[in-house]
């Protein structure tokens, strides 16, 4: 009773996927316009990119690094990424100092000393958007 149901159901979409297919073959991009060499191009001359001094300007008098510079603050590593989405929530450190005393049967004497521990048992992440976004300083 149920299966033709079923088989005009299944019909239906298989042929609604088919009519979601067909199409045009037109191009979303343009074909005609100019080449992406020639778009380069215009932006460094509007740039002024042949003369480096403008550059460097433009760019807030930054030096540019060639070769095997630093590129800290420039490049995205993991570090990076995990610090901007989930920074740590703040666990401070505890100093406490132990009074000099003594120890077991034979009352040995400690001298005092001071040991360092965290306030929480566990290190904590802040969700996206929980806490606002700490962004590296680029140098």
């Amino acid at each position: 009773m149920h299966t033709p149901l079923i088989r005009r159901f299944v019909l239906a979409l298989i042929s609604v996927a088919l009519a979601g297919c067909a199409g045009t073959k037109d191009s979303v991009l343009p074909q005609h316009g100019p080449s992406m060499v020639t778009i380069y191009q215009n932006h460094l001359n509007n740039m002024n990119a042949q003369q480096p001094q403008i550059l460097r300007h433009e760019l807030g008098h930054r030096p540019i690094l060639t070769g095997t510079a630093d590129l800290y603050g420039y490049t995205r590593d993991a570090f990076n990424e995990i610090e901007l989405l989930f920074p740590r929530l703040p666990n401070p450190t505890l100093v406490m100092y132990v009074f000099p005393h003594l120890v077991g049967a034979s009352h040995a004497p400690v001298p005092g000393y001071a040991t360092a521990f965290s306030m929480y048992d566990q290190v904590e992440y802040a969700l996206p958007g929980e806490v606002p976004s700490r962004r590296l300083a680029i140098p």
